[in-house]
């Protein structure tokens, strides 16, 4: 009897995965100290789908399958231009201010470690990123995965609108903005 696999199985297997931190924690009780580890794990398939998880467990191999689990299934899809974002964007999530400007091909990924592992499980290759608040890494990755949730394509601004995007921007802008001509990041505005 042949087994046949699954698609999400299929794709699941193409997935980085990407430890941001590990944490040991120590809970105080009566007989003195028990410690448990959590650990922020990125996952993402390099093409625009990235999610990140955080796994608590009493060992730090439990606590990373934990995350990879709950990382899959809160992935989301990256809106992108050729190798980079859109536009420039600037989010807060609590204490979290995250700035992601989009950069012109062969500029790399110009950012810190926890913003890096979302950027690059993403796929994307060029782009400029700054944590302007908290420094806590777990605050700083749901910071970004938000603000690159929250962006959209001159394509989709255009359909909200019901105009082209040609009519939007004009014919040499959009060519430039949707990647079919030469690369210059633009600002959309919603």
């Amino acid at each position: 009897m042949a087994m046949r696999m699954d698609r999400r199985d299929d794709r699941a297997s193409d997935l980085q995965e990407k430890i941001v931190s590990l944490n040991r924690v120590a809970k105080v009780v009566k007989g003195g100290r028990r410690f448990s580890f959590s650990a922020l794990v990125v996952v993402g398939d390099g093409a625009g789908r990235v999610g990140a998880g955080l796994g608590k467990a009493g060992e730090v191999p439990d606590a990373i399958r934990k995350g990879v689990d709950d990382a899959k299934k809160h992935m989301i899809t990256v809106p992108m231009v050729g190798t980079t974002i859109p536009h420039e964007v600037h989010y807060k999530l609590g204490a979290a201010k995250v700035l992601l400007k989009p950069a012109v091909p062969g500029t790399g990924v110009i950012s810190g470690s926890s913003m890096r592992a979302v950027v690059e499980a993403a796929g994307i290759h060029d782009i400029l990123t700054k944590s302007l608040g908290t420094d806590n890494p777990i605050n700083v990755v749901r910071a970004t995965i938000a603000a690159l949730a929250s962006m959209r394509t001159l394509r989709d601004v255009a359909a909200a609108r019901g105009l082209d995007p040609e009519r939007m921007v004009g014919r040499k802008r959009a060519a430039e903005m949707l990647g079919e001509g030469a690369h210059t990041p633009e600002v959309v505005s919603a």
